[in-house]
């Protein structure tokens, strides 16, 4: 599989660190204690910066059709655009009107250690840099956890990114993750978001409030989502019922859907059946489902599609993987139709599926 990660050639380093575990790249830093934000900027490779620099074209006596002739020199400075630059390597990251504010690295983390009061309040696990560094992303584990039954204990992460080429706001994004297969449990509730997002054109103070939200966010969804998991811990599904679910949570389209509810499984593409049973032989031979929480369970279910878009499907590269799992991909999206269906399951039963 790809990955995205930037290569330092001055430093002969990858852009990433993680604390104690490699990531799946195998690239970057490994350090064994949790570091300061400082640190961790460090380590991951992140202590640069970049500005905002004028952009120029040749005017029409000038260009001579020859971009190799060096004695071309640029005359017109084009107006209210600007290319974002890092200073270190002069590579340049994208390209941005006047009004877009450059988030230096440094103002991610400070902005991350502003969410929980610094301090040992938050845990920084990984960050590193993609591209030439144009996007970089933060994911911080926070000091407490959500605990399904005895044995099954949800992590909370926080997972931040921003860019530095003009693509998009800063992200924040309250991700629960199930530590025993690495599941990214990434879901909205209700009328609650997991996300927030913040524009680069925000004043330090505006950004402040805004990590206050993000706590709030973080404080209202976590216990919801305690109740919900060990509810579901205790509702009882059987195989058939698992295979019914995944079929739905994984549908593209409403023409598959429709050939589902007329018993076309089989009838559907190589592409889509193939994904389904995968999924299925997850939930049904992954050893982190055998767990008393999980197999037979809704929330075994639950974790069975998710598991799928974590730890089974092959993504382009890191930047690929990211936005599906977190920032509204389609792994987001079938695992929020998932969560969907096994709240109705548990409330209402197989009422909710389309049983054949």
């Amino acid at each position: 599989m790809a990955h995205n990660i930037h290569h330092n050639s001055k430093t002969g380093k990858d852009s990433f660190f993680s604390v104690k575990e490699k990531a799946w790249h195998g690239l970057g830093q490994i350090v064994q204690e949790y570091p300061t934000s400082e640190e961790a900027m460090r380590f991951a490779g992140l202590d640069y910066t970049v500005e905002k620099r004028p952009l120029f074209t040749y005017d029409t006596e000038n260009h001579n059709g020859d971009p190799e002739n060096e004695l071309l020199i640029p005359e017109i400075e084009v107006p209210n655009h600007f290319a974002t630059v890092r200073t270190d390597t002069d590579a340049i990251l994208g390209v941005v009107g006047k009004d877009y504010h450059v988030v230096q690295n440094s103002e991610a983390f400070s902005f991350f250690d502003s969410i929980v009061g610094g301090g040992d309040g938050i845990l920084y696990e990984t960050a590193g840099a993609l591209g030439n560094g144009e996007r970089i992303f933060i994911t911080a584990k926070m000091p407490d956890y959500i605990r399904v039954g005895n044995d099954d204990v949800i992590e909370k992460y926080l997972f931040l990114t921003t860019s530095h080429d003009g693509s998009g706001s800063i992200m924040a994004a309250f991700t629960p993750i199930r530590i025993v297969c690495n599941n990214t449990l990434n879901i909205a509730l209700k009328n609650n978001s997991n996300m927030v997002k913040i524009r680069h054109t925000l004043s330090a103070g505006d950004r402040l409030r805004e990590a206050h939200k993000i706590m709030g966010m973080v404080n209202t969804l976590s216990p919801m989502l305690q109740d919900i998991y060990n509810h579901w811990a205790t509702v009882r599904i059987t195989d058939s019922q698992v295979q019914q679910l995944i079929r739905q949570a994984m549908c593209p389209n409403k023409e598959v859907y429709n050939m589902l509810a007329h018993g076309q499984f089989d009838d559907t593409s190589t592409a889509f059946k193939n994904m389904c049973n995968d999924a299925f032989e997850y939930a049904m031979s992954s050893d982190t489902q055998q767990l008393i929480t999980t197999k037979g369970t809704v929330f075994g279910a639950f974790n069975a599609v998710t598991g799928y878009f974590q730890n089974v499907r092959n993504y382009a590269d890191d930047t690929a993987k990211m936005d599906n799992l977190i920032f509204g991909g389609t792994a987001q999206r079938k695992s929020q139709m998932a969560f969907d269906l096994c709240n109705s399951f548990a409330t209402d039963g197989a009422a909710c599926l389309l049983m054949n």
